[in-house]
């Protein structure tokens, strides 16, 4: 890619906290030589955590958010799973980088690059397969249910009172009611259950 590009370009390096011997370095160094040989203005982003942890990814936020001001031109990356959790998440990354004129390009993965037509081919081709498996997945889950159903098993999340934590405080929970030890406010945070739910507990008892 030789792009002429008028706003910085996003350097986005992360590692993971799992492994302490990581260093974002060895991300960085082959990033910052590629801009540099395209001629091309840097600005970098390094995060210490896990891809699924968004609450403390706080560099990708901001650079998610400096490119909804169109502060960078493009996103470089060493690998695709630097920057997302998924195929789904980073189609819906993507997307929105594209409405934006944001380039996005991973130097070790030439293939994923927004900015060439080849690029955006693949990304539709991954976002067909993406949405394929998705709707297999429901299709699973929805014969699964109806196996099941077919069998008897219900499904869905057990009513309160069939919950074991729930039928053994119950009785005592009732019984400090009704001498005025216990208001139902406070038997409700107890047993994990809403006021609404306890008054139909107390009913039922």
């Amino acid at each position: 890619m030789t792009a002429r590009l008028t706003r910085p370009v996003a350097l986005y390096a992360r590692v993971s906290t799992r492994d302490k011997h990581q260093d974002p370095e060895l991300q960085l160094v082959p990033l910052r030589e590629y801009a540099a040989r395209q001629g091309w203005e840097t600005v970098e982003y390094v995060d210490q955590a896990s891809a699924g942890d968004l609450a403390h990814r706080t560099a990708w936020r901001r650079l998610l958010n400096d490119t909804k001001h169109r502060k960078v031109g493009l996103v470089l990356v060493w690998k695709l799973d630097r920057a997302f959790r998924s195929v789904l998440d980073a189609l819906a990354t993507l997307q929105g980088f594209d409405e934006r004129g944001v380039g996005f390009s991973s130097i070790t993965q030439p293939e994923l690059d927004t900015t060439t037509a080849p690029g955006k081919l693949f990304f539709v081709i991954l976002a067909a397969v993406a949405e394929m498996e998705q709707s297999l997945i429901s299709d699973r889950v929805k014969e699964g249910m109806r196996l099941a159903a077919a069998k008897g098993v219900k499904l869905g999340r057990p009513s309160a009172a069939a919950r074991p934590e729930v039928a053994r405080q119950l009785p005592s929970v009732v019984a400090e009611i009704a001498a005025g030890t216990l208001s139902q406010r406070q038997a409700a945070k107890r047993l994990g259950v809403g006021v609404a739910t306890l008054h139909r507990l107390l009913d039922a008892a």
